[in-house]
């Protein structure tokens, strides 16, 4: 193995594990944020909404993201929308995401225990207050492991974003197979960045978990209802 091929190009393959970063970042976080709005559609009671994101996550989990990603960059510009690459990738990166992680969210909500919520609508919490204080804090211990899977897949699926020129990290690594004809090399050192990557974002899903707690009774007690009825039972002991 020439290692002089990997260290003589070091720049190309610094800047292409860059852009994964920035592009799978955004994707990531934008995914997250329609995927936490689609789990709560599908939360709705109206039915017509519903459906709609029911569709909309059937849909985008059951395409290759190959295709969304050639809708958005191929497609767009015969309806006059013409986007750089970079931002046509992010945006459908963060779509095919929001997919799975909207599933995710919506699982980890249902999961929390159901007695909580009629509990927090008992005592008089609207609908945001039950969802913020006592849906939200306790669904991440339900949500965090599959959303760190999530996660990754969404790193490797940005490397699809070199179809399109966008000068990510697989991108720069065909660049430099093709200057200097050893794919091995090349191919070898772009593996090790994405794993690299992708075990640093699963070592900080660990530790959000471990830091989150994954003991049940610790999150009931934790939450708000506990708190407010633990008062109340003080008060009437006293």
């Amino acid at each position: 193995m020439d290692y002089t091929v990997v260290t003589n190009n070091w720049p190309l393959f610094a800047k292409g594990i860059w852009m994964t970063i920035q592009v799978s970042l955004a994707a990531i976080v934008l995914g997250f944020c329609i995927a936490f709005c689609i789990a709560l559609i599908r939360t709705s009671r109206f039915r017509v909404l519903r459906i709609a994101a029911s569709v909309y996550v059937e849909v985008l989990r059951n395409i290759p993201f190959v295709i969304l990603l050639f809708i958005f960059f191929y497609g767009l510009p015969f309806a006059g929308i013409r986007l750089p690459g970079q931002v046509a990738g992010t945006i459908a990166l963060s779509m095919f995401a929001s997919a799975y992680y909207g599933e995710i969210i919506r699982g980890a909500m249902a999961a929390v225990p159901r007695g909580q919520v009629e509990a927090a609508r008992a005592m008089g919490f609207t609908f945001s207050q039950t969802l913020r204080d006592v849906i939200i804090p306790q669904m991440w211990k339900f949500a965090l492991p599959p959303m760190a899977g999530t996660t990754t897949m969404t790193v490797k699926e940005s490397s699809i974003l070199s179809t399109i020129t966008v000068a990510e990290l697989t991108y720069q690594g065909l660049i430099v197979q093709g200057m200097t004809f050893a794919p091995f090399e090349v191919f070898f050192a772009v593996a090790g960045l994405y794993w690299i990557y992708t075990a640093f974002l699963s070592h900080l899903f660990k530790r959000a978990e471990k830091h989150l707690g994954s003991s049940e009774l610790a999150a009931v007690y934790r939450s708000p209802i506990a708190r407010k009825y633990l008062t109340l039972d003080a008060g009437r002991r006293a």
